[in-house]
């Protein structure tokens, strides 16, 4: 009876316990014209925030890959990089990249994490990818915490045109957790002079006879910064009449500040300006060191996509507009009669 409780007791004591796996991360990298997109940096800042292992991945065409590669092997978070060169990756399309996807992260895949920026593409990609693998995917997110101990991630995103918050928990039972970032809410990770990470070249998996064909590709081009990262805005909205008076009015302004142009979607809608310039809910998300609004009321929608804003500056005739409630500087005054003013300043 003696041994029995003995022997019992080395098996208890001997008995091990399952750990959750520690995180390991996969951030799929997008560039464009051999430069890495600075929002897909922002999904780098966030990935390593995670806690564990940082693995990039970048896909692309022959010919820019290897160049992009040179840039994000040096980039600070990153332990490996992978890369996948093809000719069908010149343009990223769905149907053709989430087979690769697949491939890497069928079973025994090691990694806990698909991270990227919340961007046309990979709002298109991932969450294919993640129906396909039968896991959720959590988008547009604002913050992230990883329960080293459980294994789960928890998640904040806004939610009704960032007037709420919703938390969102993804337990350890969710064998890969798929994310989009608001880049506007992470810091861009930039390069170090610490080691390199550690380059793989993946095969490429051929997809024949895709169901979809890209055929062009139409930028606007402009010599103003880009909208998404500008250090600063300026916006304009209805008030302006037309496309002749928002060009005249806020293109002189833009330029003498250095900043990006944006538009309200009521301009976009009117043909103001071009829809590649709308901010808000349905346009682009930015938070600049300084925004503009001029001639903009500030409806809600307009409101999520630019109240995150490091200083905002308001100028509307409508003393109740409700731009001014979320405005750290505002004035009521007629902006044809404001900005030329302006101009003449900034140019002295």
């Amino acid at each position: 009876m003696l041994k029995a409780r003995v022997s019992l007791l080395n098996r208890v004591l001997a008995r091990s316990y399952a750990t959750a796996a520690s995180p390991h991360a996969l951030v799929f990298l997008e560039h464009r014209q051999g430069d890495l997109d600075s929002a897909s940096l922002s999904a780098l800042t966030a990935a390593s925030q995670l806690g564990g292992q940082v693995t990039g991945l970048v896909v692309g065409s022959p010919e820019e890959v290897p160049s992009v590669v040179e840039k994000a092997k040096k980039l600070n978070g990153l332990t490996t990089l992978l890369h996948c060169a093809s000719p069908q990756y010149t343009t990223l399309l769905p149907e053709t990249v989430s087979p690769l996807l697949e491939k890497l992260l069928s079973q025994n895949s090691p990694f806990t994490h698909v991270v990227s920026a919340h961007s046309s593409s990979a709002k298109s990609i991932l969450p294919r990818v993640a129906a396909k693998l039968d896991v959720p995917a959590v988008s547009d997110i604002t913050s992230l915490e990883h329960d080293a101990a459980s294994g789960s991630t928890t998640f904040t995103r806004l939610i009704y045109a960032g007037n709420a918050i919703s938390t969102v928990r993804a337990s350890s039972s969710i064998p890969i957790k798929f994310f989009t970032v608001r880049s506007t809410a992470f810091a861009a990770a930039g390069a170090g002079d610490a080691a390199e990470s550690e380059v793989k070249a993946l095969d490429s998996v051929e997809v024949s006879d895709p169901p979809t064909e890209h055929l062009s590709t139409s930028l606007t081009k402009s010599d103003r910064p880009d909208l998404g990262v500008a250090g600063r805005v300026v916006s304009g909205g209805r008030a302006l009449k037309n496309a002749e008076t928002f060009q005249s009015t806020l293109y002189p302004l833009a330029d003498a500040l250095g900043a990006a142009v944006g538009a309200s979607r009521a301009a976009v809608d009117a043909g103001y300006a071009d829809n590649s310039l709308q901010v808000g809910q349905t346009g682009k998300v930015v938070a600049p060191e300084l925004y503009m609004a001029l001639g903009i009321s500030g409806a809600i929608q307009h409101l999520a996509g630019m109240k995150d804003s490091k200083l905002i500056v308001a100028v509307n005739k409508d003393p109740d507009a409700p731009i001014f409630q979320v405005a750290d500087v505002g004035l009521v005054a007629d902006l044809f009669e404001v900005v030329p003013e302006l101009v003449e300043k900034l140019k002295q």
